[in-house]
């Protein structure tokens, strides 16, 4: 595939905060977190709920790490039906810069239409997008990270930044790179070879021992201008329908062409529609993250990242003051009701109580609870989803 890349600049010639204005961040807030049920659920999704103890929600926690960087040229891509949970959240958005989507189309969908607005505004525009359920400790080199990926991505780049594998995961996809990239500003920017998805647990201890690998977490930082090229060369019919989305995006039109174009979209993910082909053609570089980071995929996760609110060996997070009473137990607790909650001799246990649905399970069956969310939508019990 030819490269797509326009021509390049002389960052040597432009100053970082230069570069730092022409930078927009877009947080995608979709998925339900299914293997989080029944904390996270489709109206609300993890991203809404303060999972590591905080006091503050992963997107609220997201927007504000980058807020730095940004100035407030944030936009935010999520469901119609989260609208009012995100502005509680963030109410310093713009609200041109909430987008709505009618019902889910996948990552594609999503960060293609914010880069399709932005490049509409602004085709000078670098775009980073960063998933509204992640996190990310300390936050200091996360937006040193980010600022090389801003000076790779204005040196004609889509860039990613990985993270640097602590095990041998084979619940993440890696991101295998190449020799050093000579780019001002981002001393540790690297060519990309290819992005592999999520192996086996032997190639994955390969990948780790070879030091070559990284972790994808699907943090992209873009001109949106090679953004949207790759995405019109890889999915043309995508691209068609979020250009006539984007031209009406700023007019008296906006919904009427939304819901008339936004149905007949295909679904697919950005890593297959712009990350993957447009690194066979030679145009995304990684920057290596020096930070911890947790996608908070499962209970086990949280109980990870929740050391400081251990009870006896047991993590207790909810809403309300939970009441729990343990002995001779370890694991996690998620209340948000009132009653009593009681573990004697068990270990690893997670136990999580809501008004109409209980979980109980281990840390080591968390990635399980998601057969549990298929099984009730087969039956039909949508009515706790």
């Amino acid at each position: 595939m030819p490269r797509l890349s326009g021509p390049r600049i002389r960052l040597s010639q432009v100053t970082s905060d230069d570069l730092l204005r022409r930078f927009h961040v877009v947080i995608p807030a979709g998925g339900v977190g299914t293997r989080l049920w029944p904390l996270s659920r489709a109206d609300a999704p993890k991203f809404l709920h303060d999972l590591t103890g905080s006091g503050t929600t992963l997107i609220r926690s997201t927007y504000e790490r980058l807020l730095p960087l940004a100035q407030h040229r944030v936009m935010v891509v999520t469901g119609q039906k989260h609208s009012v949970a995100v502005t509680a959240q963030i109410p310093e958005l713009a609200p041109d810069d909430l987008v709505l989507e009618p019902e889910p189309k996948d990552s594609a969908a999503a960060i293609g239409l914010a880069a399709a607005i932005l490049h509409a505004r602004d085709p000078e525009t670098i775009m980073g997008s960063f998933a509204a359920d992640q996190v990310i400790h300390p936050v200091a080199p996360f937006q040193q990270a980010v600022a090389e990926a801003v000076a790779t991505a204005a040196a004609g780049k889509i860039v990613t930044i990985g993270i640097r594998p602590s095990h041998a995961s084979t619940a993440f996809g890696y991101i295998r790179q190449g020799e050093r990239l000579e780019v001002a500003g981002a001393p540790r920017a690297h060519h990309v070879i290819e992005f592999v998805e999520k192996p086996q647990a032997a190639v994955a201890a390969q990948y780790l021992a070879s030091g070559d690998y990284l972790w994808n977490a699907g943090m992209f930082v873009a001109p949106v201008k090679l953004l949207l090229d790759h995405l019109q060369a890889a999915q043309p019919q995508l691209y068609t329908g979020l250009s006539q989305i984007a031209a009406a995006w700023d007019t008296e039109d906006r919904q009427d062409v939304l819901m008339k174009v936004w149905p007949e979209l295909p679904k697919t993910a950005i890593d297959y529609a712009v990350a993957e082909p447009a690194a066979a053609a030679g145009d995304v570089a990684v920057i290596p993250g020096e930070f911890t980071w947790d996608d908070v995929g499962d209970f086990a996760a949280i109980a990870r990242l929740n050391p400081a609110h251990a009870q006896e060996g047991m993590t207790v997070l909810g809403e309300r003051k939970a009441r729990v009473y343990s002995e001779d137990a370890t694991g996690v607790v998620v209340a948000d009701t009132n009653r009593v909650v009681a573990l004697i001799g068990v270990e690893n246990i997670v136990v999580v109580d809501t008004e109409d649905a209980l979980l109980v399970t281990t840390t080591d069956h968390a990635q399980n609870v998601k057969k549990a969310v298929e099984a009730l939508k087969e039956k039909g019990d949508n009515d706790v989803l």
